[in-house]
């Protein structure tokens, strides 16, 4: 029998957005997202939850080695900066005076991108 993919939920979080950490080793932190796993629900960070990976050398990579890099963070412990306040806030959808859904502040209201 076959396995029924999950339906993939809308995330508060999208690809480009300046992120700060609201819990675990890098609380406080700020960066831009890299990359968004909607399956998974985890978000590449840049400069957090950095890890050593241990590589073989190939053609990208001559020498091989220690190569320090981001490891994906749960989207739960991570807000989207608000531009006017520069504070993490929350995430709403409401629906523009062109009748088009965005993505607005909780904190200060304002529509984001």
């Amino acid at each position: 029998m076959r396995k029924l993919k999950a339906m993939q939920k809308k995330l508060h979080i999208k690809k480009g957005d300046t992120v700060v950490v609201n819990a675990g080793n890098y609380k406080g932190r700020q960066g831009k997202v890299l990359e968004v796993n909607r399956d998974t629900e985890r978000a590449i960070v840049e400069g957090v939850n950095m890890v050593k990976k241990h590589t073989k050398p190939n053609a990208a990579n001559p020498q091989g080695g220690i190569v320090e890099k981001e490891a994906p963070i749960h989207i739960s412990n991570l807000n989207v900066l608000d531009a006017k306040t520069g504070k993490a806030t929350r995430i709403g959808r409401r629906l523009n005076n062109e009748g088009k859904l965005v993505r607005y502040s909780k904190k200060s209201g304002e529509e984001i991108k």
